[in-house]
């Protein structure tokens, strides 16, 4: 497997993530090559990191919530192509845990346990009106360190 820049220990970093979700590819996320279009791989990482966050209560939909996680940053490392029908694995954890932001982690596995993409991005918790980073409170921290 090719070096990714955020995984020190490839078999040690797989073997951390627990939470997962499955995905099947529908036929409309794939392009004229009968493979995924690159931009349905960030919906997938999107639906698994909101699942993970509903989980810990990180996530609502409210008018009336003082903070609220954005996305700051996200990559992803191809590995293997991914076709219509493919059943997969997104996996999401949470890397590490800053006063206002985390690091979140992605893997996508198929059927086969074939790694198809690896990914990671930062999530900064903000006001909403304000637009200004606003430190976790201690229990969402937890939470966080513990996933």
């Amino acid at each position: 497997m090719k070096t990714i820049s955020y995984i020190e220990d490839f078999n040690k970093w797989r073997e951390e993530f627990s939470f997962h979700i499955p995905i099947k590819v529908r036929f409309a996320e794939t392009d004229m090559f009968g493979h995924v279009n690159n931009v349905f791989v960030f919906m997938y990482f999107e639906q698994a990191r909101i699942e993970l966050l509903k989980k810990i209560g990180l996530f609502q939909i409210k008018s009336t919530v003082d903070t609220i996680p954005i996305v700051a940053d996200l990559q992803c490392d191809y590995i293997n192509q991914i076709y219509f029908e493919d059943q997969l694995r997104i996996y999401v954890k949470v890397n590490q845990v800053g006063r206002t932001s985390f690091d979140i982690h992605y893997l996508a596995v198929n059927d086969n346990d074939e790694v198809c993409l690896t990914a990671r991005g930062r999530m900064v918790q903000i006001n909403p009106t304000t637009g200004k980073p606003v430190p976790f409170t201690d229990a969402i921290k937890k939470e966080l360190q513990s996933l």
